[in-house]
Formats: structure tokens, sequence, C-alpha cells
């Protein structure tokens, strides 16, 4: 089927009942980064619309949580259109990367329309990130750890940037402790990859294999079908 030729689905084995956190397929559907990358330069002149004022209370709180500082500098990964760089403190300085161009280009405009002087935006693969070690005390990644590619790979980079004592900080849907829910976010995800995101994402499996321990995990938004989980570098 032409629909979904550009991702791979992965076996049923991977996810036997009881199977350990630290080796299990993360999710049925495996995309590349070619297929991320035309999702959103597609998506790029509605994303606002669609996932604009439904993800906007989770957008608050992460913020809220994220406990920002004059001088603090923040690292925002997958920025997007640049949907949130008005809600930081101008205190601080902001960095956003994106694998989009036409994301990106958005983003810009918004900069310049808005007059965000404090923000800037970058073309980056956030799984090959070319910043140096302990760079930002924020490092957050909204609404994107189920669309990329390697969801821990990025984990480890966001790490990997943070500086000791920041804060790494993900927003985003993860498959739901509910079985017959859970069974139909698996169903369903070969479908959403195509409209930027995997539906069956496993919470406890990511945070087991990118070597993440939360100070807390919350959910967010209405339906509250999104987490927010909030970690500290030591």
């Amino acid at each position: 089927m032409a629909l979904f030729e550009h991702y791979t689905r992965r076996s049923d084995r991977d996810f036997v009942t009881g199977r350990d956190a630290a080796t299990r397929a993360l999710s049925v559907a495996a995309v590349e980064h070619a297929f991320v990358e035309r999702v959103y330069q597609k998506l790029a002149s509605v994303y606002d619309y669609t996932f604009g004022p439904t993800l906007h209370p989770g957008r608050l709180e992460a913020i809220h949580k994220m406990r920002i500082r004059p001088g603090d500098e923040v690292l925002e990964v997958g920025v997007g259109t640049g949907i949130n760089l008005a809600l930081y403190p101008k205190t601080c300085t902001v960095t956003g990367i994106d694998l989009s161009s036409k994301m990106l280009e958005k983003a810009d405009k918004r900069i310049l329309m808005k007059g965000l002087t404090h923000c800037r935006v970058m073309e980056m693969n956030a799984e090959q990130m070319a910043f140096p070690d302990d760079s930002f005390d924020v490092v957050y990644a909204p609404y994107v750890i189920s669309v990329v590619p390697d969801p821990v790979k990025v984990a480890h980079e966001m790490h990997r940037v943070c500086r000791p004592g920041g804060r790494v900080i993900i927003l985003n849907h993860f498959k739901s402790t509910n079985a017959m829910v859970g069974t139909i976010e698996r169903a369903i995800s070969p479908m959403t990859v195509h409209i930027g995101f995997k539906a069956d994402l496993d919470l406890e499996g990511f945070l087991t294999q990118a070597h993440l321990s939360p100070v807390s995990i919350e959910k967010v938004n209405v339906p509250k079908m999104w987490t927010l989980v909030t970690c500290v570098k030591h």
C-alpha cells in the first residue's frame, strides 16, 4: 500500500507482555529522517492551526516547569514554526533547532514580527547536535520525541548538551497504560505517523533506554492524553 511505504512495522513479538523495558521496541512504526522531513514540510502551513490551541496548555505548563532564571540558555528541540518562542521570558536566550526548513522559515518570520531578539533558530538534526557538552541550562522537546526516528538517541543528545543541574523536559504523547486504549494506539500508529507522530511510543521503555530518571511525570492538556516529563541532570 503506497500510503504506508515509508515506515516499517515492527514485529508484534517485540511487544510481548513482560519483555524488559531496556530491550523492547518502543513503537510498531519506524520512520526515517527523510520521511519525517517530508511530513513536516507539508504540515508547515497548517501546523499552528491544527496543533496550536489544543496543545497550548501543555506548553504553558512546560515553561513553568523549566524554572527559567535571568541569563539562562534554553534549547528547544523541534522548534517547528516557533509557536513557543513568545512564551519564553526575554531575560533568557533561546536556541531552537528543527529538521524542516519550511517550519524554520515560519519561525524566522515570527521572531522578526514579534521582536524576539532573544531567540534564534537553526536547521539541525536532533540526533546529532552540533553543540558542545553542557551548553544549555534547559533542554526542551515539545511534541517531538514521538516524531523522530530514534527517540532514545535524541534524549541522549538532550542530556549531553544540558549543563549539570539543568533541566531536560519532554512534552509528548505516549502509549496509554490502559490496555484497551494502548491496543488501539498501537493499531493506529502506522497511520498517525503521516500526521506527525507515533501514537504508541512506550514511556517506560523510552525512559529506561534513555537512562532518564524523572523528578516528575504529569498529564497535561484537555483531554489529558499528553505527558510532561521533567528531569534534572546530575
